[in-house]
């Protein structure tokens, strides 16, 4: 049995999931940094793995999906050198089953299609997926399955930030819900700006999406915070922490063959 682990790199944090067989075993969010090597990674997941009494060693397979270039070395080095062989690297060239119509398919983030994919596998049909990331993206796919555009917008975090970083007398606040919309005092009044304020641009994007396309679209998130804003909308069906990584299984899935085939150039 196939002992998978899929990597997803995002700007903020890396997600990582074992599966095993169909069925997703164990699952982490640590620190991205770009600059970390393959012996780092290997303590790292070795330690994990060992939490949840799984044996190191048993992995044999990888899928990695990153928003930054600069940190796939080191983790396509961990898979090469601990793993023994090279792992997927979600990218042009690899089998989505999904049309891209952007004007120029490249400019897609890894991470979005393989949202997109795990969303269409789904819900089987014209769907809207909100991912609640660094930055807060809107990925449209048609009842084809073809993956149609979207829209970037600046994340929480980086919106509590630039409060924080660019008005004197404003403080760093939690994301959480205050009591209240009308706040009382800064910080209630910031969270409920960020809370609030994001729950209405969610909703007035999928009204706007849904106007745009001539097909019904059901919304489902994704993301850190997908579950706390999910509860303020209006529009938002479903929330699925783990999109992504079902997203690399199913992918890992649509192109084993040439997987095995690069392990065994590699002398896997």
């Amino acid at each position: 049995m196939t002992c998978l682990l899929a990597v997803d790199v995002g700007n903020t944090n890396t997600v990582l999931g074992v599966f095993r067989g169909g069925d997703l075993f164990a699952h982490w969010r640590i620190e991205t940094r770009a600059s970390r090597t393959s012996d780092e990674y290997a303590v790292l997941v070795r330690s994990l793995l060992e939490l949840e009494g799984f044996a190191w060693g048993s992995l044999d397979a990888g899928i990695i999906s990153s928003v930054v270039p600069p940190a796939v070395f080191g983790i396509q080095r961990f898979f090469k050198r601990y793993v023994g062989a090279p792992a997927i690297l979600v990218g042009p060239g690899i089998k989505t089953g999904m049309p891209i119509l952007y004007e120029n398919p490249r400019e897609v983030g890894a991470d979005r299609i393989v949202n997109a994919v795990a969303a269409f596998e789904q819900l089987k049909g014209g769907c809207i997926v909100v991912d609640f990331g660094t930055a807060t993206t809107w990925d449209v796919v048609t009842p084809k399955g073809e993956y149609l555009g979207g829209i970037i917008a600046p994340g929480v975090h980086i919106s509590a930030e630039a409060l924080y970083e660019h008005a004197a007398k404003l403080p760093r606040v939690e994301i959480a819900r205050p009591n209240k919309v009308i706040g009382r005092n800064t910080v209630s009044s910031m969270q409920a700006g960020l809370l609030f304020g994001y729950a209405g641009m969610v909703d007035a994007l999928v009204a706007r999406i849904r106007a745009e396309v001539d097909f019904p679209a059901r919304c489902i998130a994704t993301g850190g915070l997908a579950e706390l804003i999910a509860t303020e909308t209006t529009t938002i069906e479903s929330t699925d922490e783990l999109l992504t990584l079902k997203g690399l299984k199913i992918l890992y899935d649509r192109n084993l063959g040439a997987h095995v085939a690069a392990s065994q150039a590699h002398g896997g």
